[in-house]
């Protein structure tokens, strides 16, 4: 599809100025437009839709300075581009501090004049596309401050709704960084439970010992550093929601007691002969397949089937990326926030980068992206060199061939064609990120015809736009 031309005005009283330029941006395949001082330019901008204005400083009747006035006043979003016969002039400055996007010294070099104009259009571009973002994000309303409009998150937000009014046991599955425990959040949220205690628990974080004592608690005397009696976490969680992260790590004979303590709603603190009544929701998750653990010996089918009444799975980020550009705005401005920065939005290599990246530690990977990216960057968008593509991809790769290597090792299945077909995405993506996403550019580098280059991006489904 033809993309209609820009319209570019040109505001000189020197006549061979604004056929010149004229010249050369019609050559540049910009629609040009011409006036003789700030007057007459303002006609044509009230008549047409300008996109760029490059205008001399000193001319008759209305100056430079005094038309940018109220260009800013009426529409700020027109870039404009001051022209000026000094080095440096009081008006030169003047313009700059009213909001002119550049100035430039007569005799100036066309190429230079080329590029400041391609920057200025570019930069107008992106923020009207972060704002045209921004206003589709406020059509939606951040659930218990998930974010998402992909067809698996709306389908889990309504699957939270209609278990409000309910106690099951909940066990959210999904690959770390998916965002379980803010799931587990907003089922406590959205109960009956939402004014008592919210209390999570990472099970793989503690030894089996430690781990007891925290759930179930213990008495004064009961081990060598039991100096006083200690509530345990279902006690702490009673009436409220109990988060028990990472269920698939914990031990089986953990997972005895918790499995009986869960069916008769009972728990006896360590050292104690008394059994304590609980009332506490059980919400568990995993990054781990708990099927596969049963059959291996290593998850306890009958717990699975208590911690499982409603089961819930999030998707990877890959296969959700209809939320990344909501998830880079989420983070953007948080960050604006926590390093007093303001970044506007993310520049287009670095945003289609963001858009076919396979993001193996999903959303906390993407966050922590974002979090280094505006840190080194020093312009007011995210850009491609602020992204640390090499360290990203020599460990993505490293991952894979010890995956793969892992399974040759247990003598199972390998598709090598699938293995050698992941590889190869990630060595185009990774070109294609340090190349800007231009694909004359990256052909080259990768010692490719172009055509065979756009087969490549066809078949790995890569956005490119």
């Amino acid at each position: 599809m033809v993309q209609d031309r820009l319209n570019v005005l040109i505001v000189d009283d020197d006549e061979s100025i604004r056929d010149m330029l004229s010249i050369v941006l019609k050559d540049e395949n910009y629609n040009v437009l011409t006036a003789e001082d700030g007057k007459k330019a303002l006609i044509h901008l009230k008549k047409n839709k300008i996109n760029l204005v490059i205008s001399d400083i000193k001319m008759p009747d209305m100056d430079g300075i005094e038309l940018l006035n109220i260009i800013k006043k009426k529409n700020e979003k027109i870039p404009v581009i001051m022209i000026t016969g000094h080095a440096s002039t009081n008006d030169a400055i003047e313009a700059m501090k009213i909001g002119a996007e550049q100035y430039i010294t007569k005799p100036f070099n066309i190429d230079e004049l080329k590029v400041v104009i391609e920057k200025a259009i570019y930069k107008k571009k992106i923020e009207e596309e972060n704002i045209e973002l921004k206003s589709k994000i406020g059509s939606w309303t951040e659930y218990e401050k998930i974010i998402g409009k992909s067809k698996h998150m709306l389908e889990i937000f309504v699957l939270i709704d209609r278990m409000s009014e309910n106690d099951s046991t909940v066990l959210i599955s999904g690959e770390s960084g998916t965002g379980k425990e803010l799931i587990a959040k907003a089922i406590h949220n959205k109960s009956s439970r939402t004014k008592e205690k919210f209390i999570s628990i990472n099970c793989s974080a503690l030894p089996e010992t430690l781990l007891e004592s925290e759930l179930f608690g213990h008495k004064k005397g009961s081990f060598t550093d039991a100096h006083a009696d200690k509530k345990g976490l279902f006690e702490e969680a009673d009436n409220g929601t109990l988060f028990l992260d990472e269920i698939g790590d914990m031990s089986l004979q953990m997972q005895v007691k918790l499995l009986r303590a869960i069916q008769e709603k009972k728990i006896k603190p360590i050292g104690s002969n008394d059994e304590i009544n609980i009332n506490s929701r059980i919400i568990s998750a995993t990054n781990k397949n708990l099927k596969d653990s049963i059959e291996d010996g290593t998850f306890r089918s009958d717990l699975y089937y208590r911690l499982n009444v409603i089961p819930i799975v999030l998707p990877p980020l890959r296969e959700r990326k209809e939320d990344i550009l909501l998830l880079l705005n989420h983070f953007i401005e948080m960050y604006n926030k926590k390093f007093s920065k303001e970044i506007k939005g993310v520049e287009k290599s670095a945003l289609l980068f963001f858009e076919n990246y396979s993001w193996p530690g999903n959303i906390r990977e993407l966050s922590n992206f974002i979090e280094r990216a505006m840190t080194l960057e020093k312009s007011n968008y995210i850009t491609i060199s602020s992204v640390p593509v090499d360290d990203t991809f020599s460990k993505v790769t490293d991952t894979n061939a010890m995956h793969a290597f892992d399974k040759l090792l247990a003598n199972e299945k390998f598709d090598f064609n699938e293995y050698i077909d992941s590889i190869s995405k990630e060595i185009l993506l990774k070109a294609l990120s340090l190349k800007e996403f231009n694909l004359k550019k990256t052909a080259d580098m990768l010692m490719l015809s172009y055509r065979s280059l756009r087969y490549l991006i066809d078949k790995y489904n890569l956005k490119i736009r």
